[in-house]
């Protein structure tokens, strides 16, 4: 019996690797940065938190996209008007918090060398709720003090979704379309 064991256990285990890899599954993760876009300046303001900033020139790198903090840059990310807010989600009998909601918001902005807006100002924002627990403060506070950084991670993948779709072929459409406009606008 130990013998068959030993034989079906690694077999089993190929056969679930085998399964997994044939169907199709994969890790969920960050959609490829283009090219196009490198390389890629990151201009986080002052009052940007350095966690936010600091994941998200990491997930960059590791999604193998070209930073540069100099003036080589063909383009420019930058986040601006960051904002975090705490607040009682749910109340006790007593009138004391028991859930508070956490909420993280940044403005992002993506503008090429020669000063065309890529991707306009928009404003991403990500929220958690937690229950809290007023006889175990400190653990409280360590799970917030998670849950803010886990709000830093979601704000950088936010981010990295919305230059995603800046291939080559939509830049030079954005390109003809401010020139375009431009040109119009200059012309009585």
């Amino acid at each position: 019996m130990p013998l068959m064991k030993a034989v079906i256990s690694p077999l089993v285990v190929t056969l679930l690797v085998a399964l997994q890899a044939g169907c199709g599954f994969q890790l969920r993760g960050a959609p490829p940065v283009s090219d196009a876009l490198q390389p890629l300046a990151v201009d986080c303001g002052s009052q940007i938190p350095d966690s936010l900033c600091r994941t998200l020139k990491e997930q960059l790198r590791l999604g193998e996209v070209a930073l540069s903090d100099d003036g080589s840059a063909r383009y420019r990310l930058k986040l601006s008007s960051f904002e975090q807010d705490r607040r009682a989600s749910a109340i006790t009998s007593q009138a004391a918090a028991a859930e508070y909601t956490l909420r993280h918001s940044v403005d992002l902005e993506v503008v090429s060398d020669d000063n065309i807006p890529m991707v306009s100002k928009t404003r991403l924002t990500t929220s958690e709720s937690y229950r809290y627990d007023e006889t175990n403060v400190l653990a409280k506070q360590r799970e917030e003090d998670a849950l803010r950084q886990q709000l830093s991670d979601r704000l950088a993948q936010q981010i990295i979704f919305r230059l995603a779709p800046l291939s080559e072929a939509r830049i030079n459409a954005i390109r003809e379309d401010y020139n375009s406009a431009s040109n119009n606008a200059a012309t009585p």
